[in-house]
This record gives C-alpha cells, sequence and structure tokens, in this order.
C-alpha cells in the first residue's frame, strides 16, 4: 500500500458494486468511488495545480465530499482540513491564517462566512461547492493517475476544539490514519458487512476517524446524516438499518428523550460507540436495555484518535470502563512525578504508537512538551483495575483538589445523570477560602422541572464521601459546549471565579 488511496481501490477492485457511501439520493458504489476520488485528485493536481504539502480546507455540514476529499488529498500529497462550522469568523479566520490554508472549498450555505475570511486574506483561493465546484470538476481527467504520496506524508490537519479555549492544529500522517483504522476495526470487529451510520461532525477527529474513514479500509458501507437531529436519526436507524452507531453523551441524551426512543427498532445495531468525554452510567444502559452493547471508545485527536477501547463482549460486565489499549497503542499511567503508577492508583494517562500525531502546526516547542520520551501526556485522569482495563476518572486540569483531597467531577456528575429534573449539568471547581477549591454543580433544569438547591445537594447523601458533595448549585439556562457537546468547563470556571452570571 503507498498512500490511503489505496483502500479506496483494492475495495473498487475486490467488490466493486458493493455500495460504500451514500447520503439521501447521493450514493456511490466503491467502483464510483474509486473514480471520484481519482477525478478530485486530478482537480486538485491538473486544475488547481496543488503542490504537496498544500493545505485543503472544507467548510460544510456532513457531505460525502468530506471523504472523496480525505482520501483525494491523500492521492495528490495534500493536507485535508476539515473546518468547524459552528466558529464564529474571527475564530475561522485564525485558524485558516494560521494554517496557511491555499485553498478553501465552501458549501453555498457559508459563502458569506467564506467571502470574509477571503476578504481578510487575498491570497486564499475560495470554490463555491455549489456553484464554481461542477466547473472545475470537468475539467479534470477522470482516469486514475499515480500517487504523489507515501504513508509518511501528512494528509489530515484538525484543529482541536479548544475546551482549554485554545484550539492547535494536530497534524496526522497518512500512516497514523491507516493504524488508526486497524485499531477501531480490531476493537469494534468491523467488517465489509457492517454498515456504518454517520451523523457526528465530520469536522471532529471522532466523527471522521472512529468508524467513517475505517469502513472504507474494511470494505463497509457508510451513511451520512447533514447533521445530528434526534429524530432523523432514529428513524434513519430504523429504514437505513446500520449495524454500527457512534454518538457522544449530547447525542445519547438527546436520542433518549425523543418521543421515538421507546418504539424505534434497535435490533439492527450490534454495536454502539461513544466517548468523547466522561460517559454516565444512565447513558450506557439506555442501549443495554434496549439490548445493544454500548462501548467506550477513548482517545484524542493527537491520537486519531482511537486509543483504549471496550471489547463489545465486556460491554455489561465493565461498564463504564474505557476499556484496554487498542492493537496498535500502548497505554500507561504515571504520577505527578512521571513514576509509573502500580496497582489501581490515579494518575496521567500516556500513550505511545504509530496512530499518534506528527506536531502541533507550526508549534515546535508545544509539540516537543507534549510528549515524555515518547509518550504523548493525554491530560486525563485515569486508573487501571487488576484485569487492565482502564477507566478514565477525569481531564487532569478539571481536577478538584479540596481541602488537600483529589475530587474527580465524573463521580458528582454520574449523580446528577440520575436526577431526572436535570437537562444537563457539569460540576467545577470553584476558589474557596476555606478549601482552596470547593466542587459546584451547574445545572440546567428541564422545562417544567422543581428542584431547588437544597434538595439537589441532599440527594447525594449516603451516595458519596461528604467531602465530595457539590458545595452550591449554579443555575443556569444552558451550560457552554463545543461543536462535539463537551461542556467548555474552562468557561464555568472563569464565570464561578468573577462571582457568577
Amino acid at each position: 500500500m503507498k498512500s490511503l488511496g489505496d483502500w479506496i481501490r483494492h475495495n473498487a477492485e475486490w467488490a466493486g458494486e458493493r455500495l460504500a457511501l451514500d447520503l439521501g439520493e447521493e450514493r456511490y458504489t466503491y467502483r464510483q468511488l474509486d473514480r471520484a476520488v481519482a477525478l478530485r485528485r486530478n482537480l486538485l493536481v491538473q486544475v488547481l495545480e496543488a503542490e504537496p504539502g498544500d493545505r485543503i480546507a472544507f467548510l460544510g455540514f456532513n457531505a460525502c465530499e468530506v471523504p472523496l476529499l480525505l482520501f483525494a488529498c491523500a492521492r495528490a500529497g495534500c493536507v485535508f482540513m476539515p473546518l468547524n462550522n459552528r466558529l464564529a469568523v474571527p475564530e475561522l479566520l485564525a485558524i485558516v491564517a494560521h494554517s496557511e490554508v491555499r485553498y478553501l472549498c465552501v458549501e453555498g450555505e457559508f459563502a458569506p462566512v467564506a467571502a470574509e475570511i477571503q476578504e481578510a486574506l487575498p491570497s486564499l483561493q475560495c470554490f463555491n461547492m455549489d456553484t464554481d465546484y461542477p466547473g472545475l470538476l470537468a475539467r479534470a481527467e477522470e482516469r486514475d493517475n499515480d500517487d504523489l504520496a507515501t504513508l509518511d506524508d501528512p494528509v489530515l490537519l484538525i484543529y482541536t476544539s479548544g475546551t482549554t479555549g485554545q484550539p492547535k492544529g494536530v497534524l496526522h500522517t497518512q500512516r497514523a490514519l491507516f493504524y488508526n483504522a486497524l485499531n477501531a476495526i480490531h476493537a469494534q470487529e468491523m467488517s465489509a458487512c457492517d454498515h456504518v451510520l454517520s451523523v457526528l461532525p465530520l469536522f471532529h477527529s471522532g466523527g471522521l476517524n472512529i468508524q467513517t474513514s475505517p469502513a472504507f479500509y474494511a470494505g463497509a458501507r457508510v451513511s451520512l446524516l447533514r447533521r445530528f437531529d434526534a429524530g432523523e436519526t432514529l428513524r434513519a436507524i430504523e429504514t437505513l438499518r446500520p449495524t454500527l452507531f457512534l454518538a457522544v453523551p449530547a447525542v445519547i441524551q438527546a436520542l433518549v428523550d425523543h418521543p421515538r426512543w421507546t418504539h424505534t427498532d434497535l435490533s439492527c445495531l450490534r454495536m454502539v460507540g461513544t466517548g468523547s468525554s466522561t460517559v454516565p452510567d444512565a447513558l450506557l444502559n439506555a442501549w443495554h436495555d434496549r439490548g445493544v452493547p454500548a462501548t467506550q471508545i477513548y482517545g484524542l485527536t493527537e491520537s486519531a484518535p482511537t486509543a483504549i477501547c471496550l471489547p463489545i463482549a465486556d460491554a455489561h460486565a465493565k461498564l463504564g470502563s474505557a476499556g484496554k489499549p487498542a492493537m496498535h497503542c500502548e497505554a500507561r499511567i504515571v504520577d505527578d512525578d512521571g513514576r509509573i503508577v502500580e496497582g489501581s492508583e490515579p494518575g496521567e494517562i500516556q500513550l505511545r504508537g504509530p496512530n499518534l500525531f506528527t506536531a502541533y502546526f507550526k508549534e515546535p516547542e508545544l509539540t516537543a512538551s507534549a510528549f515524555d520520551g515518547g509518550w504523548f501526556r493525554t491530560g486525563d485522569i485515569g486508573h487501571r483495575d487488576a484485569d487492565g482495563f482502564y477507566t478514565i476518572d477525569d481531564r487532569k486540569k478539571d481536577v478538584i483538589i479540596s481541602g488537600g483531597e483529589n475530587i474527580y467531577p465524573a463521580e458528582i456528575e454520574n449523580i446528577l445523570a440520575d436526577m431526572p429534573e436535570l437537562a444537563e449539568y457539569a460540576v467545577v471547581g470553584a476558589p474557596s477560602k476555606r478549601w482552596g477549591q470547593a466542587p459546584v454543580a451547574c445545572i440546567v433544569l428541564r422545562e417544567g422541572a422543581s428542584l431547588d438547591e437544597r434538595q439537589l445537594l441532599a440527594r447525594f447523601n449516603g451516595l458519596l464521601a461528604r467531602y465530595k458533595h457539590p458545595r452550591s448549585v449554579l443555575f443556569l439556562p444552558a451550560l457552554p459546549r463545543n461543536a462535539m457537546g463537551k461542556v467548555l468547563k474552562y468557561k464555568l470556571r472563569e464565570q464561578l471565579s468573577e462571582g457568577g452570571p
């Protein structure tokens, strides 16, 4: 295999008439997918005269063009860069400028946004996918041409969602995506018989690389939804009959809360993957109660992201665990001094493997500081049980140190998850003169629900050690979240340090 483009070539030769990719009425067999990728490779090289290493950005919703451009970039030696369509113009402008994007492909709905970006960056070449793109494709050769890249060349640049407020450009080689695919396929027991329903945004590493891109290596089918909608997703499960599905906690909660949930036929699903943030037991059990194994898949944008996975067979017995290291990824736990932690004591999880990123784009010092002798510092706190299963306790920066004791917000959030009056919840540390920090429950009540601070706090009695109980409750209309539904806890901490809303 010379490049990731060979995944599509091989499956086109092996089972060319098998359905590979669809979104509504737009459908590609593997043979058609191969021709479409070749056409876009030639668009980049022959028409646009893109050079190896050039960044090709895409701004839009989920579309078949996302995997098509990814594999075209792999053949052309370019770097594909999907942009977060939920960002404001100044945020997008900063990313496009920092990454030195040469070409921006934009869906028509985002043309006004692209126009503002191009006005600030005159050298940037923008192409409207609705008006300009068809004419450009018509000028490209349809025949397959030699790949201009290898597995060692960069192919994907994704800017982190910025839960810390500081997005970074994570650069992956084709080799990293290859090993990520092997990790994902092995962990999820994926085969050519599988059918992936992909509703998470493809500008995120999880949406793109946990099930979607690995499916093309396995020769499986991928069905896309333009964006997540709970009702449309449940309808798609019932009509398309996928076998694999990926959902972050916020998506699962929306599905469970939807009126269609209880009578949607989920029997086609042999597994649901979840992760991105700590997953409450209640959300895992929502699938288990319907006969669908729900397994956690732990990773970060920097690990492409498949790193630690819970085997399907252990979904019930190891509820809440992230699982074991993936086939081509090592994991270890270290203390604050960098010493390897033995037994079940918590510490920082570190990763090592060929699936890891190459660098933070144009940030050599930041890249160097992210590694400890070849091991990537995840910033996540976890522990390992006697059977070798890892559990993610919390983000290192989110751990609350109160009176010298470490408090993991996930423990408190797991109890909040069982309170039916709550629509959203998160726990962060607030400054405390007496304790240094004190846990605060930040919550959003469901419409029509009634629950005051005293009632909520009383529900922790007998469930957690007293020092772990929230000291107060902050009622909010909504929690700040990023595009993947992760709560932006740094914004909550800022709000609390400023004395509340």
